[in-house]
């Protein structure tokens, strides 16, 4: 739970946030926008979903069902997992390396060198038995033992074969909720990638537009209160998630950040102008366009924040940001995603142009 909370931080940390508007400068003592609605954007079509990643999307499926069997009534295979004992040896005498108990290795895998592997293939469980071998010619991990001959002796304890289900009508039901046949489960699968990839222009487009506002937004000057206000919070979060990982809040730093404390500080204060901007460019073009950011409206985006945070559910997600106190950073997130797609909806998405 800590780490998907870390990962929640860092999320807000990289977060973009700002806002949108209309046509003709809009302005305050603290920012000013030159043009927030109507900018001309360039279109973002989804993604053609193809047969083939169907198909790949499926045997991902499959090989998540997969199961492991244990192997009794026959000999070792390639494609089997072996767990063996080995012990190596060069002219009789045990080399560094070379020896290990319970190995579990897939037979046919290429984790040993050329030959080893196909040398326990036709033994049974039980056996004890030799596998005289050559080492490459080229052999980095140990150079001594380039191209020399050697004789691994090799315990074979048990055998298993990891089994993927077959595509099939059974397999559909067992995975599905909505369809009962192999095609029905390919449309199924195909409207889901395809839905996806909507989502996914959708995104695109919306950041194109966000990053169009930025170019038209400046910030005149900066509330001091609420900057140091934000830069304090800021810091007060990340020196209670060093208490909760038990460390020193420099130890933290330097293992999750890879910063000192100066350069933290300096990401800080960053961070804070970035967010201050944000609300104060929100709350402008909110007022100006009456746009409705109450709790109530708010709502679906937290559904979508516990997607994109990989939570179960909204519930799952407001009662993390609230266990970590968030709640701030969370709503200030919520608006902006509201902004986003009103900006979206306001502009004139354009065709690409090309260059010669």
């Amino acid at each position: 739970m800590k780490m998907k909370i870390a990962m929640l931080a860092a999320a807000l940390f990289s977060a973009v946030l700002f806002l949108t508007g209309c046509s003709g400068e809009l302005s305050n003592e603290y920012v000013t926008i030159v043009q927030y609605k109507d900018m001309e954007v360039e279109k973002i079509e989804p993604q053609e979903v193809t047969d083939d990643q169907v198909e790949v999307y499926i045997q991902s499926v499959q090989e998540s069902m997969a199961e492991t069997k244990e192997i009794t009534d026959r000999a070792a295979e390639l494609g089997d997992t072996a767990v063996i004992d080995y012990e190596g040896k060069k002219d009789g005498v045990a080399f560094d390396g070379g020896t290990d108990t319970n190995y579990p290795l897939g037979l046919g895998s290429g984790a040993f060198i050329p030959g080893f592997e196909e040398g326990i293939v036709g033994h049974s469980i039980g056996e004890t038995f030799d596998v005289p071998l050559t080492f490459p010619e080229t052999y980095k991990n140990n150079p001594d033992l380039a191209g020399q001959e050697v004789v691994f002796t090799v315990t074979l304890h048990s055998l298993s074969r990891r089994e993927v289900p077959e595509l099939d009508d059974a397999f559909v039901k067992n995975v599905s909720e909505t369809s009962n046949t192999v095609e029905e489960y390919k449309k199924e699968i195909r409207e889901s990638l395809e839905e996806a990839s909507r989502k996914e222009a959708e995104a695109a487009f919306e950041e194109s537009a966000w990053n169009a506002l930025l170019e038209n937004t400046s910030v005149n000057r900066y509330p001091r209160e609420e900057l140091q206000r934000t830069n304090a919070k800021i810091q007060e979060y990340y020196e209670g998630l060093a208490e909760s990982y038990e460390m020193e809040f420099a130890d933290f730093l330097a293992a999750s950040m890879n910063m000192d404390e100066d350069t933290f500080q300096a990401e800080v204060f960053k961070e804070g102008k970035r967010r201050v901007k944000e609300s104060l460019i929100i709350g402008l073009i909110a007022e100006k366009e009456d746009i409705d950011l109450s709790d109530e409206a708010k709502e679906p985006m937290y559904d979508l924040l516990a997607e994109d945070r990989q939570f179960d559910s909204a519930e799952s997600l407001k009662k993390a940001i609230e266990a970590n106190g968030l709640e701030e950073e969370f709503d200030q997130e919520a608006r902006f995603m509201l902004m986003k797609k009103w900006l979206a909806a306001n502009c004139k998405p354009v065709e690409k142009t090309t260059e010669e």
